[in-house]
């Protein structure tokens, strides 16, 4: 009888250390993920001669010393901040939700429908995953450079040659995408034939398939692609610094050349890096339930 109280009262010691020990690593592991911000952040309040002797100690990621807005103050003096960031919104905006209906209809069609040559037709597609940017990056800015856009504006319509120096520029090449396509075409192929067969046998036809069946279903998959793209589309840098020169349609990233230019305020491009992070991170905070739910399983739950 004592023994087995005993054993009971040593059990759950047990499974408490082992516990600390799975937690630990993963501790461990967070930190490494979360001191950058951290230090990025306390960094942005601080004055730049203060900001560089806290580097070399643990006070960098600590909200310790001389603390103040002051460099975000001086960072929307130095660089047209606001312009900017509703540039990014916008470009990041349109590219998702356009990219969101574009690429699901793509997968839709290899997944989901018969017609000829779909395989050869998605292969090709998934091989252009493996090209790299810097690759077409030129014969695509040649290609831009040619190509007509209608305006409309105080003098009517017009006819435009070239779409630098544009937002659009910075939209309609990225809403086709192959890992999209790809993420869309993992999720819908295992979806049950049954929902597609019984919606024929009712008459919708494939689109009505697509909008009012497949899609109410896709959350997850629709949460990660708009996560992943809104990322990807926030951090562009290079395409747009080949393709836009005008102050008005530049994006937050490209911004960033501003604090290069004369002097280097390292205070102020911290404040900067964090205005341009903590939006990101609200999304992903927003989302990340079913951003993990998605990652984490495949298929129809039953």
């Amino acid at each position: 009888m004592a023994t087995q109280t005993l054993s009971r009262r040593v059990a759950p010691q047990v499974s408490d250390y082992v516990l600390i020990w799975r937690y630990v690593p993963l501790i461990l592991i967070a930190l490494v993920f979360v001191l950058p911000i951290l230090f990025m952040v306390f960094s942005s309040l601080k004055p730049d001669d203060q900001l560089l002797r806290d580097t070399a100690s643990l006070r960098a990621f600590l909200p310790v010393g001389d603390l103040s807005f002051q460099n975000y103050a001086d960072a929307f003096e130095r660089v047209p901040m606001l312009t900017f960031v509703g540039n990014s919104v916008f470009v990041t905006g349109v590219t998702v939700l356009l990219g969101l209906v574009v690429n699901s209809m793509a997968a839709f069609s290899f997944a989901l429908l018969r017609w000829r040559a779909k395989n050869t037709v998605f292969s090709t597609i998934l091989a252009t995953y493996i090209v790299p940017f810097e690759t077409i990056a030129i014969p695509l800015l040649l290609i831009v450079n040619t190509l007509p856009w209608i305006a409309i504006g105080d003098a009517g319509i017009t006819v435009t040659q070239g779409w630098l120096n544009t937002l659009h520029v910075q939209i309609i090449p990225w809403i086709a995408s192959s890992f999209q396509i790809f993420l869309f075409y993992s999720f819908f192929k295992d979806l049950p034939r049954e929902l597609i067969e019984a919606a024929r046998i009712d008459g919708a036809n494939s689109f009505q398939i697509y909008w009012r069946i497949i899609m109410p279903i896709s959350g997850p998959v629709l949460a990660t692609a708009a996560i992943l793209r809104i990322i990807d589309m926030w951090n562009q840098f290079i395409w747009p610094l080949m393709v836009v020169q005008s102050e008005q349609v530049r994006p937050v990233m490209v911004g960033l050349q501003y604090f290069f230019q004369l002097d280097t305020a390292w205070g102020e491009i911290m404040a900067y890096l964090s205005t341009l992070t903590i939006p990101v991170l609200i999304v992903y905070l927003l989302l990340q339930r079913t951003f993990i739910e998605s990652i984490a399983s495949t298929g129809v739950k039953g």
